[in-house]
């Protein structure tokens, strides 16, 4: 494995570096050393070797450092990694053809393979009439300035490589999840599904509750919670007319 182990590897130094740093318009090192209370010496150690800040942070000839991805809503630079990213107003008002448009328009931006060979592009319409219904069916919220992601590539180096087929972002939670045009649970596609959701808890900060579900978008009146392999917990599976219950389960009555 090539990816960066977020729960073995860093510290709560280094993410709270990388989080002040998220938040701010710019700083420099001995004002993050001065915030953390720690001395310019450990600060260092961290912005030049922790790698979401190596990849996904910048110095300016200033020296103030910024992040690529803001953590505030909305989160300034996301879209940047995303096929297609806006709030949920705007994707419900798009026609479903001109989203797909847009859709592969931002994939090429992004770098995203778009080989059909596989019916990714049906895929890629599926998912998305799944997420339209989600929104129809969830009422009993104002969901109008979530952020909407399809199609997440963050792919700066070998050591931070994030992918989500959809993110979900709510004032202090965001959903990752996976699409599969299956009817079953397999243990592979379960360990995909969380796969990243570590790796998003940095990209989002100590405020986000981070929540991956797998959608299985052939299936019908599913949901349940499944034993990730290999670990105590347990993942969220539901089939795509069943989505709004992650939602219900996690935030409240949506209904």
């Amino acid at each position: 494995m090539n990816h960066y182990n977020t729960q073995g590897k860093d510290t709560e130094l280094e993410r709270k570096v990388y989080s002040l740093i998220c938040t701010r318009d710019g700083i420099r090192a001995r004002e993050i050393a001065r915030e953390m209370g720690t001395d310019r010496t450990r600060v260092n150690r961290c912005l030049y070797g922790y790698p979401f800040i190596r990849d996904l942070c910048v110095r300016d000839r200033d020296y103030l450092w910024h992040g690529l991805i803001r953590q505030g809503r909305p989160h300034t630079g996301l879209g940047d990694y995303c096929g297609w990213y806006g709030r949920v107003a705007d994707f419900m008002k798009l026609d479903a053809e001109d989203w797909f448009c847009e859709l592969l328009e931002g994939c090429r931006r992004v770098g995203r393979n778009l080989n059909d060979t596989r019916g990714l592009y049906h895929s890629f319409r599926d998912t998305g009439e799944v997420v339209r219904v989600l929104f129809n069916d969830m009422q009993g919220i104002d969901t109008s300035g979530w952020e909407l992601c399809f199609e997440l590539r963050i792919k700066r180096s070998r050591s931070v490589r994030i992918y989500a087929d959809v993110l979900v972002i709510s004032e202090d939670k965001a959903f990752t999840l996976e699409f599969k045009m299956k009817d079953e649970v397999l243990d592979d596609e379960l360990l995909q599904a969380a796969k990243y959701a570590p790796y998003l808890e940095v990209i989002f900060g100590e405020r986000y509750d981070v929540i991956p579900a797998l959608v299985l978008t052939c299936a019908a009146d599913l949901f349940t919670f499944a034993e990730l392999p290999g670990t105590s917990g347990v993942l969220p599976v539901v089939s795509g007319d069943m989505l709004f219950n992650v939602f219900e389960e996690y935030i409240g009555d949506v209904l």
